[in-house]
């Protein structure tokens, strides 16, 4: 597990999308008794995301917790610990959400682990199976070793596209400010403040404001090019 993980994070061209794909994919070919698999995302109580899926199954299942704002991958995610539903049809702990799951799926058993993100987000790592009783022990102890690999795989891709992110922003303000000095004959303090002005002016995050200058769309007197 943890050598896969190693081979996601050091292909180069890999970013926190395919990362999360992958880990996903891999989830489900590894864990015995899984037939799918799905990572939700909530960043507050009202919001549910799903990054990855392998199938139009687990999409749906977090399109009901939304609706209903319960379920077991959400309460993985919420409360930090591991939920197995054995079976959808007796176990009785989300009434909302097994009502419609049972009514528009298949799944009978899912097993969702919590995911530890970095930021504001809460996430779980989750299986499913169309057959009850689906998973047992095995399934549990390699499922939360999975999970703990996934998390650190995820942050580690995500702050890696932060970076390159933030370099990218880095290099068309210093683009930017050199046109400026060059045009208006100022320094870099005064161009950096011509560009904080024309951010603040027009309500436009200042690396936006930087690439239309730099791509022409946006003249320095902050009218469009």
């Amino acid at each position: 597990m943890a050598e896969l993980v190693r081979g996601l994070h050091n292909r180069p061209d890999t970013d926190s999308d395919t990362v999360v794909a992958e880990l996903a994919e891999h989830a489900a070919a590894r864990i015995p008794g899984a037939q799918y698999a799905g990572i939700t995302l909530t960043r507050n109580a009202k919001n549910v995301e799903t990054p990855a899926t392998t199938h139009h199954w687990p999409l749906l299942l977090d399109k009901i917790q939304q609706r209903h704002l319960e379920g077991p991958c959400l309460t993985a995610a919420w409360e930090e610990k591991t939920v197995h539903v054995r079976d959808l049809e007796t176990d009785d702990r989300f009434p909302n959400y097994r009502r419609d799951a049972l009514a528009e799926t298949p799944i009978r058993s899912i097993m969702a682990f919590q995911l530890f993100i970095a930021d504001e987000s809460l996430g779980a790592l989750n299986v499913y199976a169309e057959e009850p009783n689906a998973f047992g022990d095995e399934s549990r102890t390699l499922g939360l070793i999975f999970a703990a690999h996934s998390s650190v795989a995820w942050n580690s891709a995500r702050r890696e596209s932060q970076f390159q992110k933030a370099l990218a922003s880095r290099d068309v303000i210093g683009q930017a400010k050199g046109m400026i000095m060059e045009r208006y004959r100022v320094d870099a303090v005064q161009a950096f403040e011509l560009l904080r002005k024309l951010s603040q002016n027009s309500n436009v995050p200042l690396t936006r404001v930087a690439s239309d200058l730099v791509a022409g769309t946006l003249s320095p007197n902050g009218k469009a090019g």
